[in-house]
């Protein structure tokens, strides 16, 4: 940069002299013309006899104030050319064009601070990182029952810290990103942010995860990993023949296959451990059980959603009687009243017809949706509730707890298809205490997340 700023200042120097050169001549020029021009009117004539007295003071006056009309003239000039100079030098110095060294703003200055990326450029790198971080924290989760089962919670405890650090990181960003989403001022520091909390959140589990590895050492000694990993396959097998059965809905559909999917896939890879370790390729044997822990978690994942469903199904089956009785002892004072009118009575007035429709169907004795039941019940009196039944708190959390649970599951088993704005509303579902409005979030995650992978096919 020092040879840099030593190349410029030549010529910016040569142009300033010359200019400075030629503003000197010019003052000196009027100088010498303010002087000469009084000696050039004078007179030399040979005075005439007789008329010396009689003109003497007239030629005196004349003379006096012919002489001082051109020395004004010139040092109007001269006043002129050194004020436009000196607007000249301002304006140059303000607005320079001279070509800047590498890494200053202008010749001579400071360092020019870094420039920023564009923006579409920072927005795409935000998502990405985003999406990284959540990937690789969702992973590292899947891998602690693992190291849990053989080396115990203690030792695994600074592990788990680590993970919940990492996702604290994640919360932000997610929080910043919907910020941003919503409009933030500052666009670029939004999104500077988001890639900031993120790539801490992949530091805390890049440390967190050499712990893990030197803790299992499936390098070195895989067996007892191996043992573990094959209980965990034989368990989780029971569990998938015996939740072929369960009634499903479309929430689920589909993912006992995909479980048993998993299945066949954690089977190759345990097979191809047992190999490796039999030729004494550890290294070989550690990816291969890695592969097999993967497989077993994601299938393990979407057979406990298919089970939890059915009990999240049971309870709210049971609980609709009762929040009807809540919703209506809700809606009683309004009904007692006729001061309301206007949107409470239309309220009112669209709670009834929903409340209606709902016993209905649930004496039909056709099949319904308990869960979408206690949703419409929730949604229908939660403007017009004040709290007065608890019945209704409980059926919105048993709802906001399914959606929020259903949708997590789905971005932990299609990870690799799944974009950065489900993540981020899930993340927002997660934080929020309005349970209508956590369940609303979490379910437009979900049909997000099936966007997207409907766009970009299922993982592998």
């Amino acid at each position: 940069m020092t040879s840099s700023l030593i190349r410029g200042r030549p010529r910016r120097g040569r142009s300033h002299i010359s200019a400075r050169v030629a503003h000197a001549l010019l003052g000196v020029v009027a100088g010498v013309v303010w002087l000469v021009l009084p000696w050039m009117t004078i007179n030399d004539d040979a005075p005439v006899a007789g008329a010396r007295t009689s003109a003497a003071a007239p030629a005196e006056d004349e003379t006096s104030g012919t002489d001082l009309v051109l020395p004004v003239a010139a040092l109007a000039v001269v006043l002129a050319l050194a004020a436009y100079g000196s607007v000249r030098r301002i304006r140059r110095t303000r607005s320079r064009t001279t070509p800047a060294a590498a890494g200053t703003t202008h010749v001579g200055a400071y360092p020019a601070p870094g420039t920023q990326p564009p923006l579409t450029d920072l927005d795409d790198r935000s998502q990405a990182a985003l999406v990284d971080a959540d990937n690789r924290l969702r992973a590292f989760r899947q891998e602690l029952p693992f190291a849990e089962a053989v080396s115990g919670p203690e030792a695994v405890s600074p592990c788990a810290t680590a993970a919940e650090a990492a996702e604290a990181e994640l919360s932000a960003a997610c929080a910043i990103r919907a910020r941003y989403e919503e409009g933030v001022p500052e666009e670029a520091a939004a999104l500077a942010g988001v890639v900031g909390r993120c790539e801490e959140a992949e530091r805390r589990l890049t440390a967190a995860g050499e712990s893990l590895r030197t803790l299992r050492a499936l390098d070195r000694d895989p067996a007892a990993a191996l043992a573990s990993a094959e209980a965990r396959f034989r368990e989780l097998t029971a569990r998938t023949a015996g939740a072929q059965a369960t009634p499903l809905d479309d929430s689920v559909t589909g993912y006992l296959e995909l479980a048993k999917d998993g299945l066949v896939t954690a089977t190759e890879h345990l097979n191809q451990t047992h190999q490796a370790t039999a030729s004494g390729r550890p290294d070989e044997a550690a990816h291969h059980l890695r592969a097999a822990e993967t497989a077993i978690s994601r299938a393990e994942v979407l057979v406990t959603a298919v089970a939890r469903l059915r009990s999240a199904r049971t309870g709210a089956a049971r609980l609709i009687p009762p929040t009807l009785t809540g919703a209506e002892a809700e809606l009683a004072p309004f009904r007692d009243s006729t001061a309301y009118e206007g949107e409470t009575y239309a309220r009112l007035l669209h709670a009834d017809a929903v409340l209606a429709a709902v016993r209905q169907e649930t004496t039909s004795g056709q099949p319904y949706d308990p869960l979408g039941v206690l949703r419409r019940i929730v949604q229908a009196t939660a403007p017009l509730a004040t709290g007065r039944s608890g019945v209704l708190a409980v059926a919105a959390l048993l709802v906001a707890r399914e959606s929020v649970a259903a949708a997590d599951d789905y971005v932990t088993v299609h990870r690799e298809a799944v974009g950065a704005a489900p993540r981020v509303l899930l993340s927002r579902a997660r934080l929020t205490d309005e349970l209508p409005r956590a369940d609303a979030l979490a379910r437009e995650a979900r049909d997000l997340a099936e966007q997207d992978v409907r766009l970009r096919g299922h993982p592998a």
